[in-house]
C-alpha cells in the first residue's frame, strides 16, 4: 500500500508516493539520492543515519516516511550555511573525522545541539552524542570539535 507524501528536504519540496513501510532513511537514499545519511545498524543504535526533522535530530531509520507529511528534513547535504561550515571545518581541524562513516550523523547532531543551545557544556555535548557510535576517533575529538565550533561561532565578527 502506498501513500502520497509531501516533504521539504534541504529547502526543496518533494512530493511522491511511498510504501507505508518505507523509512525516511530509505526514502532519502533510494528515492532522492541523498546518501549522506548512512545506513549503519538500521535499528536506531548507531546514529549514522541522523537527520534533522523539524530542527530536531532523529534516527531516520526509525521514522516511517508516511508519518512525515508536511515536515521539514535537513540532511548533511543541505547544511551549507555559515554555522554548518564552521562545524564541518572544526571536525576536520580536530581530527574528529577519520573513516567518515559516522561523521554526517555526528555533524547533524552537533547542528541540532547548537540550534537548541549555542553554549553547551561538555556534559551536554556528550549527551547529544548518546546513540552515536564511532570506532575510529572515540569521542574526545568529537567533543573538542564541538567546543572549537562553539568558540568560533561566538567570536565577535570582524569587519
Amino acid at each position: 500500500m502506498k501513500k502520497q507524501v509531501r516533504l521539504v528536504v534541504n529547502g526543496h519540496l518533494w512530493e511522491g508516493e511511498v510504501d507505508v513501510g518505507t523509512t525516511l532513511l530509505d526514502l532519502l537514499r533510494d528515492d532522492m539520492g541523498l546518501t549522506g545519511a548512512k545506513k549503519g545498524c538500521d535499528g536506531g543504535e548507531c546514529g549514522a543515519c541522523t537527520v534533522l526533522l523539524n530542527g530536531q535530530p532523529v534516527n531516520s531509520c526509525l521514522v516511517l516516511a508516511v508519518s512525515l507529511d508536511g515536515d521539514i528534513v535537513e540532511t548533511i547535504e543541505g547544511l551549507d550555511d555559515e554555522e554548518s561550515r564552521i562545524i564541518k571545518e572544526s571536525y576536520v581541524a580536530t581530527g574528529a573525522v577519520q573513516c567518515g562513516f559516522c561523521s554526517p550523523g555526528m555533524i547533524i547532531a552537533t547542528k541540532g545541539l547548537l540550534n537548541q543551545n549555542p553554549n553547551p557544556t561538555v556534559e551536554e555535548i556528550e549527551t547529544a552524542f548518546v546513540g552515536h557510535l564511532c570506532r575510529c576517533t572515540g569521542y574526545a575529538r568529537t567533543v573538542e570539535a564541538v567546543q572549537r565550533a562553539v568558540r568560533l561561532l561566538n567570536e565577535p565578527k570582524q569587519n
